[in-house]
């Protein structure tokens, strides 16, 4: 169907509806149930936070972009992490340098949430196992940085647009972005994590 036309044998508020729906990325299926046309990339509860307008509208770019335009993809999944952290640090009354590199705010993020090595608890947060997979959240994090950096993201003016990047570079990106932000913010919410233990 396209939008803004009547299927043929249905009535016109039902159509109606079907063209709302669609424009807010959901799908109306025959047996009027409803489901996403493009499913949401962070499911997590924002609510909690202060303020999570900046990574609403982040998220908001990668489900409107992410099978249309990777190198839109790649530079709104930059911004996604720091947007991230950013709000993390905020909700700790961390002070945040505007100027601050993206690995900078990472690593300062880790260290406040004591994901880093150094600050890890006994206990499972404080495993060989567990500190590998925190390292290896840092590099993914950075690593998309990176990427966006080298001129396959948006964010800078190119010369040249990037050639060879496709959906499925968009959706690596996008994930890996997905899994450290949820690392933080599951980090962040959870009443048993070991930096609210440090903090009391």
């Amino acid at each position: 169907m396209r939008t803004g036309t009547r299927t043929k044998g249905t009535p016109k508020w039902l159509d109606d509806i079907r063209v709302r729906l669609e424009r807010d990325g959901f799908a109306l299926d025959k047996e009027g149930r409803i489901s996403w046309s493009n499913p949401p990339v962070l499911v997590r509860d924002l609510s909690t936070l202060s303020d999570a307008s900046g990574i609403t509208i982040e998220l908001e770019r990668i489900r409107r972009d992410l099978t249309t335009d990777p190198h839109g993809t790649i530079g709104a999944a930059k911004q996604l992490i720091e947007a991230t952290a950013k709000t993390a640090l905020r909700e700790l009354s961390i002070e945040v340098d505007k100027n601050a590199a993206l690995p900078s705010l990472i690593s300062t993020v880790h260290k406040e949430l004591k994901l880093d090595a150094a600050s890890a608890p006994e206990g499972p947060d404080g495993s060989k196992a567990i500190k590998k997979i925190l390292s290896g959240a840092v590099n993914i994090a950075v690593g998309v940085a990176e990427l966006r950096n080298q001129g396959f993201g948006s964010g800078h003016g190119q010369a040249s647009a990037p050639s060879g990047l496709g959906v499925r570079h968009a959706r690596l990106t996008v994930n890996a972005a997905v899994t450290w932000c949820e690392l933080i913010l599951d980090t962040l919410a959870d009443p048993q994590a070991p930096w609210r233990k440090a903090s009391t």
